[in-house]
């Protein structure tokens, strides 16, 4: 959709964000930008955004790399799928879900039945530039970001295909990775 002027867009999205009827989730890998691109997607569309590794850290009073470190990531997925099903329960919102979320049968189903998953894709160069920006990624503490993502991505690819809708969220602007989604949202939910 090309939007002729900021009025119109924002009038359009907004229209758009009130025809949503279930929650928007946003899979891939760490670093594709679930979190950075739900927030400016939730803004424009006037919708609720929640990032699903801030309520399971609420959840657990305590940060995701404990959970990994103390219980193991077994017990962290399981409490990810419930908060989760928590979260798509409620009214429709923008959901950011860890990178781990989707290759779970059980979670991928949910949000599979309940939502509208979009999977942001990025190349490797750009995954592993934006994951170095932050320390707090469990799966990467003590590795090699490169490595960890190609084994990640050989694995995780398949379900994150499943996704009905792709974006590619290569390096660039978030901007242009943001209204790819509206176009397919607007195609996913037609005036």
């Amino acid at each position: 959709m090309k939007w002729a002027s900021k009025n119109e867009a924002d009038t359009s999205a907004q229209a758009l964000g009130r025809r949503i009827n279930r929650p928007i989730a946003l899979v891939g890998l760490m670093g594709a930008g679930k979190s950075t691109v739900g927030r400016r997607l939730a803004a424009t569309l006037h919708m609720p955004f929640i990032d699903a590794d801030d309520e399971i850290e609420r959840a657990a009073a305590m940060p995701i790399a404990d959970i990994f470190q103390n219980f193991g990531e077994d017990y962290f997925r399981d409490g990810e799928r419930r908060v989760i099903a928590r979260l798509l329960s409620g009214p429709p919102v923008v959901l950011a879900t860890g990178g781990g979320a989707f290759a779970n049968d059980a979670t991928r189903s949910l949000l599979l039945e309940q939502s509208v998953p979009i999977w942001l894709r990025a190349n490797l160069d750009t995954l592993v530039e934006r994951v170095s920006r932050r320390s707090h990624r469990p799966l990467l503490i003590g590795r090699d970001a490169r490595t960890v993502l190609e084994q990640l991505s050989a694995v995780r690819d398949p379900f994150y295909s499943q996704a009905p809708i792709h974006v590619e969220s290569n390096a660039g602007s978030r901007e242009r990775t943001m209204q790819a989604i509206l176009r397919a949202l607007e195609g996913a939910f037609p005036a």
